[in-house]
């Protein structure tokens, strides 16, 4: 067994260990994602950062990594496009639909985010408009 292995355990395996952790502790487990250290991460507010990983200019479109520390919320804010999020690790709940890992998210342009949060923390990517605004 190499130590990658136990950093990084196989998906059946994380399973029972994030199911393991629920049932103590009633939170869910945030691994470090593969490579994630190596990006640049800025603390856009108390309890959010962000990583950039790609901006297609042309198209008006960026893709960033966020993190949500628990209990955090981000503000409302209207969309300029349309705006994708994939929900990696943890919970995300977008005005009153709670999102697990492997679950997106999408809202349209002119669309208004009023309660964005999450619980217990998480990480998902974002592709959305460098436009948008905060309401």
């Amino acid at each position: 067994m190499k130590p990658a292995d136990i950093a990084f355990p196989s998906g059946s395996l994380w399973d029972l260990l994030a199911a393991r952790i629920w049932a103590e502790t009633r939170q869910l487990p945030l691994p470090a994602l593969p490579g994630s250290s190596d990006l640049a991460w800025q603390d856009v507010a108390p309890g959010i950062s962000c990583a950039l990983l790609a901006t297609d200019t042309a198209r008006k479109r960026i893709s960033v990594l966020v993190r949500l520390a628990p209990g955090v919320e981000y503000p409302p804010h209207g969309h300029a496009g349309v705006e994708e999020i994939h929900v990696l690790q943890g919970e995300a709940r977008f005005d009153g639909r709670t999102l697990f890992p492997g679950d997106e998210y999408r809202a349209g342009p002119g669309a208004c985010d009023r309660r964005v949060s999450s619980g217990n923390g998480c990480t998902c990517v974002l592709i959305t408009s460098p436009d948008d605004v905060l309401a």
